[in-house]
């Protein structure tokens, strides 16, 4: 059974800081499954964030590449998150999300419709 649950991170920032996230996965085996990071901001659509597929390419939406880095410990099965150079616009509920690779288009972002395994929300706020 999978199950993905935040292990730690979120919170409240400064424009301009940093802030991590972290979110166990069970029942997971990375290198089977596509797992990636998405985001909602009150009032607006879910977006994409970062993805990292089975052999550890990452690709991120344009909004934070160059900023975010999405990582994956293979060993404890627990996949990162790590926001640098954070801006308001980033503020949002996160989610950790995870599907097997055979079982999705693209192991990308802006395909998350086609995640099944979600972790609950962690919120991040960032101030200007």
């Amino acid at each position: 059974q999978v199950r993905l649950v935040p292990s730690g991170g979120g919170g409240s920032a400064q424009a301009g800081g940093s802030l991590s996230l972290s979110c166990s996965a069970s029942g997971v085996r990375p290198v089977r499954y596509c797992m990636g990071w998405f985001r909602q901001a009150p009032g607006k659509d879910p977006e994409g964030v970062a993805a990292i597929d089975i052999d550890g390419s990452t690709n991120y939406a344009i909004a934070v590449e160059g900023r975010f880095t999405i990582s994956k410990d293979s060993a404890t099965n627990t996949l990162y998150l790590q926001m640098n150079g954070l801006k308001p616009e980033d503020t949002a509920m996160y989610y950790c999300a995870a599907e097997l690779r055979e079982a999705i288009t693209y192991c990308r972002g802006g395909y998350f419709a086609e995640f099944g395994y979600w972790g609950q929300g962690i919120q991040v706020t960032v101030s200007s």
